[in-house]
């Protein structure tokens, strides 16, 4: 319930606390954890003083408890102790303090613990936190490291040592913070955003040696999760050994089993490098060389063939070819040539032969009746009848005074004469003389003036 006051109606500050006590006994008591980072127990004294932190949140508030109250958790709780405490908010009026008065304490176990981190992992995870695609990639070589470590620690002379040994140039940018305790969050959230935020810092590495549970606890912090999943800089988680598995190894871009591990997975070793760079150029040379080797005998085999040795071989081939050729087809064509000539000589003498003119000149006649009509044959005649002969050298009219049959001999002889005409034989040079002069002889009786 709100209290009106004004400047000029103040009300003391002896009332205020009152009231504030009020406000603070009507909350009841409390399940409340934190971390133990200070314990006083005086010797004869019925109380024990405690102050509870929050790891998390830098928020520290006071514990009284009664000596019987403490002395039954007193073998296993101690400084940096986490522990849950049943108590009721408490103001002390004369100072203005307020207080927790336990009246149970209880030590959290390990199991306990785990349970809660694995909660806390699987709501981490559902957020995407933990998602493969949000891991950034490391630089083949760094040249800067940031590295959040131990004061003097192990972790940090194994990360430094071994990345010289493997890169004597490397250089490191160190934040020793404490790597347990109430102080160990926020001064580790700290160290990784300065190192963040620093431009030539190439990957932030957060080491620390192995330990149980409760000593690894800081580093499954929400706190320190949430600031390392929003870093723009790659970060390698190096926390305790291979059994360990904080959450910081769930959330870093790379986790490294050691410490060691970790500086030989962030700092290429510069002997396998040169090793490396050796075969690739050995092999390159050899690729190289066995291309040079490949093409020169591709180029060899070129040069042997025929056409380029001897490029006007293929040409002087064409032109012996085209020269028989046109040999040939002149050869050829003459014997055409000579054979058509030879046909048409004995066409031409065949034609001649059976030409009516050529027989008109061996002395022969043809008699026509003043109509026109050739005379085949003494029927066709009669006696006194006046027929024109046409001979070689012109014509004359003749009579008819006698028709004569003519015998069968003549007329072979005549078919005989006839068929070696139409052969191209010259009739009158012919061997059988007296036949063709028995037929001159009878043809001269039967046209005779």
């Amino acid at each position: 319930m709100a209290v009106n006051t004004s400047s000029d109606t103040p009300i003391p500050v002896g009332e205020v606390s009152r009231l504030i006590g009020g406000w603070i006994d009507r909350l009841g008591a409390v399940w409340v954890e934190g971390q133990i980072t200070q314990l006083s127990r005086r010797p004869g004294a019925g109380v024990v003083f405690l102050t509870l932190r929050d790891p998390s949140h830098d928020i520290s508030v006071s514990v009284t408890c009664y000596r019987q109250v403490f002395d039954a958790v007193a073998d296993v709780v101690r400084e940096g102790s986490r522990v849950v405490v049943h108590a009721k908010p408490e103001w002390y009026a004369p100072r203005g303090q307020l207080s927790l008065r336990a009246g149970e304490i209880r030590p959290v176990g390990v199991g306990e613990l785990l349970a809660r981190l694995e909660q806390l992992k699987r709501s981490l995870a559902a957020e995407g936190l933990f998602a493969a695609d949000r891991k950034k990639p490391l630089p083949f070589l760094p040249q800067l490291i940031g590295l959040v470590c131990g004061r003097a620690s192990a972790a940090e002379r194994d990360v430094l040592e071994n990345a010289r040994h493997r890169w004597p140039a490397v250089r490191f940018e160190v934040r020793n913070v404490p790597v347990q305790g109430v102080h160990a969050v926020p001064q580790v959230v700290q160290a990784v955003k300065e190192l963040d935020a620093l431009e030539e810092v190439d990957v932030i590495v957060v080491a620390r040696g192995g330990g149980s549970v409760e000593d690894l606890l800081p580093f499954s912090d929400e706190q320190l999760v949430r600031a390392v999943a929003s870093c723009r800089t790659p970060v390698v988680s190096a926390i305790g050994h291979e059994p360990d598995n904080p959450l910081l190894d769930h959330v870093a871009d790379l986790r490294a089993s050691t410490p060691t591990d970790a500086a030989k997975k962030v700092v290429p070793d510069v002997g396998e490098e040169y090793e490396r760079v050796r075969f690739l150029r050995d092999r390159a040379r050899r690729s190289v060389e066995a291309f040079l080797d490949r093409e020169e005998r591709g180029l060899a085999a070129a040069l042997a063939r025929p056409s380029i040795e001897d490029p006007h071989r293929m040409i002087d081939d064409r032109e012996a070819q085209v020269t028989a050729l046109a040999e040939r087809g002149r050869r050829t064509l003459g014997h055409l040539l000579d054979r058509a000539e030879s046909e048409l000589s004995h066409t031409h003498a065949r034609v001649v032969a059976l030409s009516p003119a050529a027989t008109l000149k061996r002395g022969y006649a043809v008699l026509q009746k003043p109509d026109g009509h050739v005379v085949r044959g003494p029927a066709e005649t009669a006696d006194g009848e006046e027929l024109r002969a046409r001979v070689a050298e012109g014509e004359f009219t003749v009579r008819v005074t006698g028709a004569v049959r003519v015998t069968g001999a003549v007329r072979d002889t005549e078919a005989a004469r006839d068929t070696e005409a139409a052969r191209g034989t010259d009739p009158d040079t012919d061997t059988d003389t007296d036949t063709d002069t028995e037929t001159e002889t009878v043809r001269g009786t039967d046209t005779e003036a």
